[in-house]
């Protein structure tokens, strides 16, 4: 499974790094307006500092404006994935820009349907938004097991990146499945290591290591 980092902002995309947990970034224009610097910078920034795929998101309505953003945001580096969303215009957008060779991540999913679209239009990446159904009283992950499984009955290449992450039991429960990808925010994806056990565990440990050196 790869871990994607879902921010904008570079010191925590830098810390996660740090890690070796970072296998790409997404972004969004909610994330990139929370920043101070013009995202046309932080565009390139994180591009620059991260190897793996970087999805930038169209803000355009219709196939023809998708496409032409798509086509400037490709320039800020050779790892750009375009961030289309979930709707008729943008599913053109995605053939277009899949017929070009242009890597694509449809966002806003939230039907198996909804995927299945986007994987015959040719996107590279589907992102199910599980914590946002989990919100309204519905099961996140049931979707992202229900796209996997038509995507395996099919053999679309498209693959599932599980995003609106809340917590590490989606994770837990995305791994399980076998989905391709997880984006999750700075806080969740440390929280990942976290174990009360583990904390309690170690105090132990170091306190009967002073016992046998007689050092506080």
């Amino acid at each position: 499974m790869e871990f994607f980092i879902d921010t904008a902002n570079l010191d925590e995309i830098r810390e996660a790094k740090a890690y070796g947990l970072i296998d790409g970034v997404t972004t969004n224009p909610t994330l990139m307006a929370r920043e101070k610097d013009d995202w046309r910078s932080i565009a390139k920034a994180v591009c620059a500092e991260v190897d793996g795929p970087v999805s930038l998101e169209v803000v355009g309505l219709t196939a023809e404006e998708m496409v032409a953003e798509a086509k400037a945001l490709v320039a800020f580096g050779s790892n750009v994935v375009v961030k289309i969303p979930m709707i008729p215009e943008g599913l053109k957008a995605v053939r277009s820009l899949s017929d070009e060779g242009i890597h694509t991540n449809v966002t806003l999913v939230f039907s198996p349907l909804q995927a299945l679209l986007a994987a015959k239009a040719g996107a590279t990446y589907v992102s199910p938004f599980v914590g946002r159904l989990d919100g309204i009283a519905q099961d996140g992950m049931q979707l992202v097991h229900d796209i996997l499984t038509i995507f395996n009955n099919y053999g679309f290449a498209t693959k599932v990146l599980v995003a609106s992450v809340r917590h590490p039991r989606h994770v837990v429960d995305a791994a399980t499945m076998g989905a391709h990808v997880v984006t999750v925010p700075f806080n969740v994806l440390m929280s990942f290591a976290k174990h009360p056990l583990t904390d309690a565990g170690l105090e132990t440990f170091l306190a009967d290591w002073k016992k046998v050196t007689g050092k506080e």
